[in-house]
């Protein structure tokens, strides 16, 4: 008598289009006929199930890499980069491959980690050789959960990325006065005149072309105030800078750059 067992459907098939599971499919198997020893599990995830109904978008298939009974040379590495590229350009540009050390997949996984934990809550097994799916089972049935550390890493986390937002709001603000620098700078040598340091731009726009009634002077008004908003930011006088006030100064030094585009036609 033979015993028949019907194998379930993976329970996250639905969440990705026919095309796209078919074309991750086929790169699996075939990266795992070429490198069988080192894939030990490739896992589709990401954008399909998270915004279904979006054309076009990426493929994202994870690969865990072994790295515990094999040694990850650089040859290794460069050889495993290769190949992969290779298979996946004879599949689909659409695929974009992330790899991941099967040491830190289970670091991830015994944290808690969010990085894992999406994967292992959105993603399909391709190809696995065993630890994968029953991981991805027990996220189910609410038997993985996040660490004290983990929270608390995440926690730390979280001030430092503000502060690098406010930091990039800083820069971006001396990037729109230096834009404007560059324009005045163009505009002072259409008109023959050989441009000085920066802080004394104002003053030759101001004699070049406002007294010459070429240029209105709130455009110099403008460039004076950046330029005393950017050194304040360069000495540490001014900490921080506002959505709406950096949208002001965008403004700003956008109508700045195509008033010297106009001098400079």
């Amino acid at each position: 008598m033979k015993f028949k067992v019907e194998r379930h459907e993976h329970p996250n098939l639905p969440k990705y289009p026919t095309d796209e599971f078919s074309l991750a499919k086929r790169f699996a198997e075939a990266l795992k006929d070429e490198m069988p020893d080192l894939v030990k599990a490739a896992v589709l995830f990401g954008s399909s199930a998270r915004h279904p109904g979006v054309l076009e978008h990426d493929i994202d298939v994870l690969l865990i890499i072994d790295d515990l009974t094999l040694k990850l040379t650089p040859e290794v590495i460069e050889a495993y980069r290769v190949i992969t590229e290779h298979t996946a350009a004879k599949v689909s540009k659409r695929l974009h491959i992330t790899a991941m050390k099967i040491s830190s997949f289970w670091e991830y996984v015994r944290n808690g980690d969010p990085v894992v934990i999406n994967v292992l809550r959105d993603g399909i097994p391709l190809y696995d050789v065993g630890f994968f799916e029953p991981v991805q089972f027990l996220l189910r049935r609410g038997r993985i959960r996040p660490t004290r550390e983990s929270i608390h890493t995440y926690m730390a986390r979280a001030p430092i990325a503000l502060q690098h937002s406010r930091d990039m709001l800083l820069q971006a603000t001396m990037g729109l006065y230096w834009a404007c620098i560059d324009a005045a700078h163009a505009a002072l040598m259409s008109h023959g005149e050989v441009p000085q340091t920066p802080q004394h731009v104002p003053d030759m726009l101001d004699e070049t072309f406002v007294k010459q009634k070429k240029l209105e002077a709130k455009s110099v008004t403008v460039l004076r105030h950046l330029f005393d908003v950017s050194k304040m930011i360069e000495h540490h006088e001014i900490f921080s800078v506002g959505g709406e006030e950096y949208a002001r100064y965008a403004q700003q030094a956008k109508e700045f750059v195509d008033r010297m585009q106009r001098l400079v036609r």
